[in-house]
């Protein structure tokens, strides 16, 4: 049986699957979208969307098969991915074996089943000098269409920070700042035979108490319904992956935020900074997986 993790908000979801070679997950998608993204591994995925209308006369959209290749870690290449629609039923199976994400939302529309190519992916090197990170915008709002989901991959070399400086997005502010709850799930890279790991922080905002800090290794997630949510910070000599997984109740999919206003300044400092010249870790037009 296959190896499920749920990591759940109200509106924002996740699950991590661990796959035996040869091993199948049969996902329900309910009030849901969900994206399947490879982490580990290549995969198979089958969905029968479901019926339009309602009634014997309705009829039954086709099924989708998609073919993911996937990457050999998320360190080493963007990866393709498929959409699942809300009231969708699905086969994930993994010749190989492997490590995939599902990241949710809790939507209304119903979307037609896709495929996400690799080459596809906007990759945005952003921030400078111990600040640089590289985001995989695979699912935001102007890179790939959903109804509520929005999520991004941040690498972040050893030694920086990231998801700084902190800002939140937990009140409705129209044209500023949205509401979105935010999981975020990690991967940090090994040295030699030391396993790495991360920090994150979580402080309370005007919205709400999450209180966090918390050292993160591979596997690890923090659901954060609310706060200042930064800085994630890699040990040095341990590069950081994590998936952000965004939905909320606004009906605009959109990323606005505010920035914490002790901390803003740090943007200023951008201009006058290289980027690390250790990214971008991949770009989505290379080959190596």
């Amino acid at each position: 049986m296959a190896d499920v993790t749920a990591h759940d908000l109200p509106h924002a979801r996740l699950r991590i699957l661990e796959l035996e070679p040869g091993e199948a997950y049969p996902h329900d998608a309910g009030g849901c979208e969900w994206i399947v993204l490879p982490l580990r591994g290549a995969a198979q995925v089958h969905c029968t969307p479901a019926a339009d209308g309602a009634g014997p006369a309705a009829g039954a959209p086709p099924a989708a098969a998609f073919t993911l290749h996937g990457r050999s870690s998320v360190f080493a290449a963007v990866t393709d991915f498929a959409y699942l629609p809300r009231d969708s039923r699905s086969r994930i199976t993994a010749p190989r074996g492997g490590r995939f994400a599902l990241a949710g939302a809790v939507c209304e529309r119903t979307l037609p089943p896709r495929y996400g190519p690799a080459r596809g992916v906007p990759v945005e090197l952003r921030g400078a000098g111990g600040c640089s990170r590289q985001v995989n915008n695979f699912a935001t709002a102007d890179a790939f269409d959903c109804d509520r989901l929005i999520a991004v991959e941040v690498l972040t070399p050893g030694g920086n920070w990231s998801s700084y400086p902190p800002h939140k997005h937990d009140e409705h502010d129209p044209g500023r700042e949205s509401r979105l709850e935010e999981v975020y799930y990690y991967e940090i890279a090994p040295r030699g035979d030391t396993a790495g790991y991360g920090y994150q922080r979580v402080s309370p905002s005007p919205a709400g108490k999450t209180d966090i800090l918390a050292e993160v290794r591979t596997g690890d997630a923090v659901l954060i319904p609310d706060g200042w949510h930064g800085p994630s910070i890699a040990a040095p000599g341990h590069d950081m992956y994590y998936l952000n997984v965004m939905a909320g109740p606004d009906r605009s999919r959109a990323w606005l935020i505010r920035d914490h206003p002790d901390h803003a300044w740090i943007r200023d400092t951008w201009p006058g900074q290289d980027v690390d010249p250790r990214l971008p870790f991949h770009r989505a037009e290379d080959e190596t997986r």
